[in-house]
């Protein structure tokens, strides 16, 4: 899969133009790459971690003339861990949820005691109130 069509599932996925994502994923990238300039690391949670690495010089051996060597300098490398989410995607598993509900209470094997319900108390009865005087216009 490309980029566009990367951009494509994505804006389908989502329901946004094609124009916002393709802004997003140069964004991203973007900044990617800045944070890994700086020595830094970018991590997706359950993704992976985009970090730079520091490849040591070693002697080598030239291809084209074996007998020759020659000096690989040290050179800065980009290097991708994959996360436990991506892990378990390929083989297979399930992956962890985001939101992790709330454990349910164990049930034990006997029954519990219910608790006595207590029925309200029933209201005091006050003596009825007097009606009150009306008086009625008459024409």
């Amino acid at each position: 899969m490309n980029k566009a069509e990367l951009s494509e599932k994505i804006a389908d996925r989502v329901g946004l133009l094609k124009s916002k994502i393709d802004d997003a994923l140069d964004a991203f990238v973007d900044i990617t790459i800045e944070t890994l300039k700086d020595g830094g690391e970018v991590t997706l949670t359950g993704f992976g971690t985009f970090s730079a690495r520091r490849r040591k010089g070693r002697e080598g051996i030239n291809p084209r003339n074996p007998q020759q060597k020659i000096t690989i300098p040290s050179v800065i490398t980009a290097k991708f861990k994959a996360g436990k989410n991506l892990k378990d995607a390929l083989k297979g598993k399930e992956p962890t949820p985001k939101v992790q509900k709330p454990a349910e209470p164990v049930s034990s094997a006997e029954p519990k005691e219910e608790t006595p319900t207590v029925e309200p108390e029933k209201p005091i009865e006050t003596a009825p109130e007097a009606p009150t005087e009306t008086t009625e216009n008459q024409n």
